[in-house]
């Protein structure tokens, strides 16, 4: 892509003089404020071997300073060993450090759970100049690049196809979005562990999913208490069982796992081979999300109250933005009789709501590749908390953005609960005219003034059909129903 000005002079707008990243460097002199300074994280483990490519694009094109690899070096580390430098020179008077603390982005690479993992240590810095944070895709879902504007096809690695990415981060608009807090609490077991098993080892996003310490105010005697947040979708179920057994393949066997298309082709195959297409003859009815759970919900600041589900749920999705299973839209948008009928929205990524959704079973989920198709929309709440049956079941599978494990659950107890509240916003990068809308924006609400009867939009265009994977609900083409059933 050409620009007016050389390629260097460019790439100068993103650079940050190195004597930021070093408390000793005497390297001061000459330097001026960029136009768009960033920190760059890369998955090197994302996309086959595209992370580890990207990781050499980036580090030729800018200071191998502000390009850092996560299977190194953890960005909570990072972060904080590059705000305490800063935070020092502002001391010192460097007016510099002030003006790229100001102005600092972010650029993360790989997918939905490393971008997660990235907005929880920024959340958790409680920075007062927070970064907005641009995501790369390079998972196999991508909804946080995707509901962003950044696409869920794999980028280029070249020179040329990164330049062109830094060409819209810098003309990207910042959008907040909403975080949420999930807290699981159950009486600690008489045998036994109930620890989160994740699929061979502790997924991104579920690093700050751990029990509390015993210092912690959550804390309470003779229980484990568990906490975590999220930003794209909290599910427990079917789906999530799904992706528990994609990662576990993954993890066993990376070399099947080279790119985007054989990941979405190797997920499909497990919806089958796990009986997600025919759940009522392969998934036991006592897993059903009713059978398992008493789910209630607040609205706002009134009182929590019981919210039905149908006992033919097998799958429920809390969601805050409008991208699950690689880009579909389980909520959709409600037409005006529906909204005033049950008291529903737009789903918006900054309005303090999730969006509640119910699932059947994959033909059910089906629906959604369908222009206007969407989930049972159940609720829509400020807080959600599932109250599990005494002895429902041993454990179930949840999800976090992505990142699947299995709970075990203890048969003796009958007051396990998982609560999800509203935690604050963050930062996030967009491109003009992407799916996220906010509800302060008063063009996203005349957006949605058709509702259901909207045509879909760009949900038709060439890049939805060819990558909007649907990898939980899509059966395999050389699959032979017939040999199924």
């Amino acid at each position: 892509m050409a620009h007016p000005d050389s390629e260097s002079s460019f790439l100068d707008k993103f650079r940050i003089p190195s004597y930021l990243f070093a408390p000793d460097s005497e390297d001061k002199n000459g330097s001026t404020v960029p136009q768009c300074p960033v920190l760059v994280f890369i998955n090197s483990k994302s996309g086959g071997q595209l992370g580890g490519d990207l990781l050499v694009t980036y580090r030729s094109l800018l200071s191998e300073h502000q390009v850092f690899d996560l299977g190194e070096e953890g960005p909570d580390k990072v972060l904080r060993r590059i705000y305490l430098n800063l935070e020092k020179l502002r001391s010192d008077g460097d007016k510099l450090a002030t003006q790229i603390e100001q102005a600092l982005k972010i650029i993360v690479a790989g997918g939905d759970g490393t971008a997660g993992w990235l907005l929880g240590v920024v959340c958790d810095l409680k920075l007062s100049h927070p970064p907005a944070i641009a995501t790369v895709p390079l998972g196999t879902g991508n909804n946080l690049p995707f509901s962003f504007g950044w696409g869920k096809k794999n980028p280029g690695t070249d020179r040329s196809s990164v330049v062109s990415f830094l060409e819209q981060v810098i003309q990207a608009k910042e959008m907040k979005i909403d975080s949420w807090h999930i807290l699981m609490r159950m009486r600690a077991p008489k045998e036994g562990s109930c620890d989160p098993i994740a699929p061979l080892e502790l997924p991104h996003s579920l690093h700050a999913f751990q029990r509390v310490s015993s210092t912690d105010e959550l804390n309470m005697e003779g229980y484990h208490t568990f906490r975590g947040g999220f930003w794209n979708y909290f599910s427990m179920g079917m789906d999530a069982q799904i992706s528990y057994a994609f990662h576990s393949e993954r993890k066993m066997h990376p070399e099947k796992f080279k790119n985007q298309l054989i990941n979405q082709s190797t997920y499909a195959k497990l919806g089958c081979t796990q009986g997600w297409f025919f759940a009522s003859l392969f998934h036991p009815s006592s897993r059903n999300i009713a059978q398992l759970a008493k789910v209630k919900i607040m609205k706002g600041h009134g009182p929590w109250k019981d919210l039905h589900i149908p006992h033919s749920i097998r799958s429920i999705v809390c969601l805050n933005l409008p991208s699950f299973s690689g880009g579909l839209n389980p909520w959709g948008t409600p037409n005006s009789a529906k909204r005033s009928d049950r008291d529903l929205t737009p789903p918006y990524v900054d309005d303090g709501l999730l969006e509640v959704v119910g699932f059947r079973d994959a033909w059910h989920g089906l629906v959604l590749l369908a222009p206007n198709g969407h989930g049972t929309r159940l609720a829509q709440a400020h807080r959600i908390r599932f109250e599990f049956h005494k002895g429902a079941a041993d454990h179930t599978f949840m999800r976090i953005d992505g990142e699947p494990w299995k709970q075990p659950l203890p048969l003796d107890d009958d007051t396990v609960e998982v609560e999800i509240s509203h935690l604050g916003q963050v930062n996030m990068l967009a491109t003009h005219g992407c799916r996220a809308k906010s509800v302060r924006d008063p063009s996203a609400q005349s957006h949605h003034d058709d509702g259901d009867d909207d045509s879909g939009g760009e949900d038709t265009g060439e890049e939805f059909r060819k990558f909007g994977a649907a990898e939980t609900f899509k059966l395999p083409d050389e699959v032979d129903i017939s040999r199924l059933s």
